[in-house]
């Protein structure tokens, strides 16, 4: 079968059984629009910027277990994609994105809309390829996939020249792909996984950390068994909200910067701790050097090897899929039958009770003023795990952390690492596709909605219900907070005086926009808004301006060294 490279891309695309590209065209994919545009397998989704495409991929595949697909043109096209890649990369996410080159003789000779997207994307992504040889495009596209989802999964770009899509080879698409310098390693190494085994045996404070890695290997189930069988704390980072539980009593909430004091306690002064899919990075155990003081032996579960001790020196390394070692773990509890010191786990269990009386979550609500907690405590009251959340970055991001309680993996989309504004509302649109009969809502705030409003008008052409909850503090309210801690209350560019109405402008768009100032009308708006299934509807909570984050740890400070509240300052 004699095809085109535009043609064999989009076979490509259905060989893998992708649902959506979400993507913007331009004059160097003309050819692949042109072939998306004569088949319906392989729907395309136009956004309105390309770091939308990408965020709206990411969006799809973190709430699902498949890869995400964009599809962007050559030059801008490709360099307005790079936040949305690098963002992907740091969350370890698995997409494919193609963008379109110049022709193949124009390339280095500054041709219009000529960027080297290969050495651009090169420090973000897990690999990238370009293809110089049309008979090279299904092979390509088949490493592609199998890279971007293999192993520790992350974002690989093909980047096609316009002519290489316009030539014409025999297609074939490989039932299976060979890469001699990549073969992940999927079992954890069985004389590590007894010494592990022993280790958390012969715990007295032990505590179980998990990261997205529980997440991205769906390995969620195995984790609770494993952590029902030990009888251990638990505690999730950002990225492994849903990992484990929220509503079980082992769970003692997230860690980090702006955990639970339970967690971050239990962090710090346990003797084993067992780490599964996470990377110690700076936001979850504050300063490594004040963190290491404290002695503790520690297992490190990952399947990325140089993840392993690159912060912090551990005891016991396991490299191996999250889900294989878990189960190793288990079976190897199971076959012995022994069980942890129950006398030393129930004094444990006291001092991490002790810990969590001080319930450092609690706010002080008001009948004058909306205080953010109570929306979206409010907003998870009503609506429950079935609710598929993302967000946008700042104040907002963590109280949707600290106050959803996810109970299901896959129900929370946030970038972590990269920290992206304007990554909430595409991110939705994407579950929203992936899941069309879940709610969806994007918690965001004023200053990152605006980073990619735009797609309100995605939005409104296909008929997304998302419901976006916009808690309006008219600052920049993560940055307005530091400099209050930490800058004597210099709010250097950090107050929004110009603010659009959010409602009417949601209006102008074509959806139903709601503006709430007062506490009681919050769960009415809320009701409201997902009683109208077939809507978008942007509610923009006039929140305390003067609220923060709280409980928090300041940088270079240990996980033990916690703010609870502005009295602690």
């Amino acid at each position: 079968m004699v095809l085109t490279g535009a043609e064999i891309v989009v076979r490509c695309l259905q060989e893998e059984k992708v649902e959506y590209v979400f993507g913007y065209p331009g004059g160097a994919v003309l050819f692949l629009y042109d072939e998306l545009f004569k088949q319906d397998a392989v729907r395309h989704v136009l956004v309105r910027h390309e770091q939308a495409a990408v965020h709206a991929a990411d969006g799809y595949a973190r709430t699902t277990d498949r890869v995400g697909v964009a599809l962007v043109t050559s030059g801008p096209g490709a360099t307005n994609a790079v936040t949305g890649i690098a963002t992907a990369y740091m969350d370890s996410i698995p997409l494919v994105i193609i963008s379109g080159q110049v022709p193949t003789a124009a390339i280095g000779l500054d041709a219009f809309q000529e960027v080297d997207t290969v050495g651009i994307t090169r420090p973000c992504v897990k690999h990238n390829f370009l293809v110089k040889d049309v008979r090279d495009i299904a092979e390509t596209i088949k490493k592609a996939f199998h890279i971007a989802r293999t192993g520790r999964p992350g974002p690989v770009l093909v980047d096609i020249p316009k002519d290489v899509s316009a030539q014409r080879c025999e297609f074939a698409y490989p039932k299976s792909v060979s890469i001699r310098s990549y073969n992940p390693v999927l079992k954890g190494h069985s004389g590590q996984v007894r010494k592990a085994v022993q280790l958390l045996l012969e715990a007295k404070r032990p505590m179980i950390y998990t990261g997205g890695g529980v997440i991205l290997s769906d390995a969620a189930a195995k984790l609770t068994r494993l952590a029902r069988l030990l009888d251990f704390p638990v505690t999730n980072t950002l990225m492994g909200l849903g990992g484990f539980p929220a509503s079980d009593r082992q769970f003692v909430g997230m860690l980090g910067m702006h955990g639970t004091y339970e967690a971050n306690m239990a962090m710090h002064y346990c003797d084993v701790l067992l780490a599964v899919g996470a990377r110690f990075d700076d936001r979850v155990i504050g300063n490594t050097a004040h963190f290491t003081q404290e002695p503790r032996r520690i297992v490190h579960v990952d399947i990325d090897p140089s993840s392993i001790s690159k912060r912090v020196k551990v005891d016991v390394p396991i490299v191996g899929d999250v889900g294989e070692v878990l189960d190793e773990m288990i079976a190897v509890l199971e076959a012995e039958r022994a069980r942890p010191d129950a006398a030393a786990l129930a004094d444990w269990w006291r001092q991490v009770e002790q810990w969590r009386s001080r319930d450092s979550l609690g706010f002080r609500n008001s009948d004058e003023i909306i205080k953010p907690q109570f929306v979206v405590s409010k907003l998870w009251e009503l609506m429950g795990d079935e609710l598929i959340v993302t967000t946008d970055v700042g104040q907002h991001q963590m109280w949707a952390a600290q106050y959803c309680r996810f109970d299901q993996p896959r129900r929370w989309a946030t970038s972590g690492g990269l920290g992206t504004m304007g990554f909430g509302l595409p991110a939705a649109m994407g579950a929203q596709f992936a899941h069309p009969d879940k709610p969806v809502a994007c918690i965001t705030g004023e200053g990152s909605i605006q980073m990619c409003i735009q797609e309100l008008s995605t939005c409104k052409q296909y008929r997304l219900p998302l419901k976006v909850l916009s808690l309006n503090n008219r600052y920049l309210g993560m940055v307005r907070q530091w400099q209050e801690i930490f800058h004597g209350n210099r709010y250097s560019e950090s107050y929004m005086d110009s603010l659009p109405d959010f409602a009417k402008l949601a209006e102008a768009y074509g959806h139903i926009g709601l503006q709430v100032t007062r506490p009681g009308d919050v769960e009415g708006a809320l009701r409201e808004a997902f009683a109208r299934k077939n809507d978008l509807v942007f509610i923009d909570f006039q929140i305390d301006p003067t609220e923060n984050v709280y409980p928090m740890i300041q940088g270079g400070k240990g996980l033990n060294e916690m703010i609870l509240s502005s009295e602690d300052l």
